[in-house]
């Protein structure tokens, strides 16, 4: 089951991962953002050390380092 957050819209936003290679260094990184659609690169957790925040303005979800 896909990780899955309701912003303060009430639109649901569930949570997906994509391991891509960068072009200036060639090294490969994770990176996870948040979609309407669960799709098959859908995960099922919040990854160790981050946290959900929400936009104010836009009310779109994205993952932030906890300090």
């Amino acid at each position: 089951m896909a990780y899955s957050h309701v912003n303060s819209r009430g639109q649901t936003y569930y949570l997906h991962s994509k391991d891509v290679q960068l072009r200036g260094s060639g090294r490969m990184q994770t990176i996870y953002y948040f979609a309407k659609e669960a799709k098959p690169e859908a995960i099922d957790s919040i990854p160790a050390g981050k946290t959900v925040v929400e936009n104010e303005r836009t009310g779109l979800l994205f993952l932030k380092g906890k300090s």
